[in-house]
């Protein structure tokens, strides 16, 4: 078992790691979400038509670097918010919440745990996600979609944000992101969980510590949370990247219940799963990546325990 403030680096580091494969996904994902942003389909220039596409106008226009764009703030938000978001819920796991007879999974007791801490990850993040998004967002004006706020880099973003609205300012857009990882974290842990065990019963795997049983459960998890992420990951990229008027008031949105509105009157039910196919292709792999080294890191901070205690 893994105790301790150790909880909390496996997982901030395990999702680090695969932020920095994902990132260029997520670059091409938050720029298809901004694209004909309240406007019907066919009133709007199509830049990005799929990730393929968008990876090859990015780095065209752009080049090839901007495939990287928000990189520095991406890694410190996967830091904070999935550190303090898996390293929460190992220790609840560790407490027994989790488990039904310290053997099971409960999807209910999972469901709380993964959507508490997904909350409290998503508001110490907040900062960092906003300078992300709108770092990704910025392009050439032949492909500039959304409202460009032309950073230069996270620490002058921070500083322009602050001087301009004070700290409220870092966390303008918060409601949005609340939401948005409570439904992810819930979603992903709590499926990743439950499908593990049951492959781990079904023995499909020679070994319940085998590698493939995370990977397997972690792919089936990916899947889940694309579909139940996305419509969230819209809204909240949305009310990031709006502009901001000397009032610290955003240009577009009061806040996330405004976005759902108006992003369904002007877009339909298709505006909430823009850029889907980059969701996917981004949230799979992070979300495999993700689980799958903090599976295998807590499995080697656990064997080293043992080894420990043997010497």
């Amino acid at each position: 078992m893994v105790l301790g403030p150790l909880e909390f680096v496996i997982g901030g580091v395990s999702a680090c790691g695969a932020g920095f494969f994902t990132n260029p996904l997520e670059v091409a994902k938050t720029r298809m979400q901004l694209q004909g942003e309240l406007m019907a389909r066919g009133n709007y220039q199509v830049h990005y038509k799929n990730v393929v596409h968008a990876f090859y106008v990015i780095a065209k226009k752009d080049g090839i670097l901007a495939l990287q764009n928000g990189l520095v703030p991406a890694l410190w938000y996967q830091l904070f918010m999935n550190g303090i978001r898996l390293g929460v819920y190992e220790t609840l796991d560790n407490w027994g919440f989790i488990r039904l007879n310290g053997e099971q999974v409960s999807p209910f007791r999972s469901v709380i745990a993964a959507g508490l801490s997904g909350c409290v990850g998503a508001f110490v993040g907040s900062p960092f996600f906003m300078v992300k998004i709108q770092l990704q967002s910025m392009a050439v004006k032949d492909i500039a979609v959304g409202h460009q706020h032309c950073h230069h880099s996270m620490r002058e973003a921070i500083n322009t944000i602050y001087k301009q609205h004070g700290l409220f300012g870092l966390w303008r857009g918060v409601s949005s992101s609340v939401p948005r990882v409570m439904v992810g974290s819930a979603t992903q842990l709590t499926t990743f969980s439950f499908f593990k065990q049951k492959i781990v019963d079904a023995k499909i795997f020679k070994s319940p510590h085998d590698w493939k049983n995370g990977f397997t459960a972690s792919m089936i998890s990916g899947l889940v949370v694309v579909f139940f992420m996305t419509p969230f990951d819209v809204v909240s990229t949305r009310v990031y990247n709006q502009g901001v008027c000397p009032e610290g008031k955003g240009m577009f949105y009061n806040g996330v219940v405004d976005c759902f509105i108006k992003v369904f009157k002007s877009e339909g039910l298709w505006g909430f799963y823009k850029g889907w196919g980059a969701s996917l292709f981004r949230v799979g792999p992070h979300t495999v990546l993700t689980l799958l080294f903090w599976d295998q890191l807590k499995q080697a901070c656990r064997n080293l325990h043992i080894d420990h205690k043997l010497n």
